[in-house]
């Protein structure tokens, strides 16, 4: 599938969605008390902010395969470090690295820095051994500061920079580690020398039909399309997915 113009003006129009959907709702989130409101309205803000944390991973994860924006690879880029900033000043060149190396070396222990470590495959160590591995000193130094500048200076309530700032960040954690990690490479048959995987990506897709793909994890669910054609944006993966069921029925 060739990238055009338009798939690139597109890319960046949804990029910048994303971010301006995940700062307009902090900001309405965090303009509330957290205990003075409806619980249902409480667990709605922090469903959709959760939601739209793991949209801003995924807006960086394209940038770095170049796929929000083909066309002009600088404000893709761009894009990308604006969007992991936001999210938890992360370093968009750890990151970088840290990626290909999980394409170069995928569901590989010691090799590939999101799959285990050969001996935590549970999947709480794994996600732990998953987290502190992306997670650095500098960057929780400069979360506590912000933390304290919305607290002691904005007067944000600390309830709700909790369960609407803190909170949301961790659940997108789990919801990308679940759907785009654990999931999609988790051996098969751990028993087995090769772990059981059926192709060279030692990946598997999900089933979920489109809208459930895209709650879960913005379709990064379809993980053996991502890796086959790491060069498409998140939401054509439903397009390519829709093709490897057309070949799997074919070759049956």
């Amino acid at each position: 599938m060739r990238s055009t113009k338009t798939d690139s003006i597109k890319g960046i129009a949804i990029a910048i969605f994303i971010m301006a959907a995940w700062l307009s709702h902090l900001i309405v989130a965090l303009s509330q008390d957290a205990f003075l409101v409806h619980p249902l309205q409480s667990a709605l803000h922090l469903a959709l902010q959760a939601f739209l944390f793991t949209g801003l991973f995924i807006t960086a994860h394209d940038a770095m395969h170049g796929a929000v924006c083909r066309h002009y690879r600088g404000l893709n880029h761009a894009l990308g470090v604006a969007a992991v900033r936001l999210y938890a000043l992360f370093s968009y060149k750890k990151l970088w690295d840290k990626h290909w190396e999980h394409h170069r070396h995928v569901a590989t222990p010691h090799h590939d820095p999101d799959f285990h470590d050969g001996e935590h495959t549970g999947f709480m160590r794994w996600y732990l051994h998953f987290l502190l591995n992306y997670i650095g000193w500098g960057q929780i130094v400069g979360m506590a500061l912000l933390f304290n500048v919305f607290l002691h200076l904005l007067h944000i309530p600390v309830q709700s920079l909790l369960l609407f700032w803190v909170l949301p960040s961790l659940l997108s954690t789990i919801q990308l580690f679940y759907f785009g990690t654990y999931l999609p490479h988790k051996e098969p048959n751990p028993s087995a020398s090769d772990g059981g995987y059926t192709n060279r990506h030692r990946s598997k897709t999900n089933s979920f039909n489109v809208w459930l793909s895209f709650l879960t994890c913005y379709h990064f669910g379809y993980h053996y399309e991502h890796h086959e054609f790491p060069a498409t944006p998140w939401w054509k993966l439903p397009e390519k997915h829709r093709e490897f069921l057309q070949q799997a029925a074919k070759s049956v």
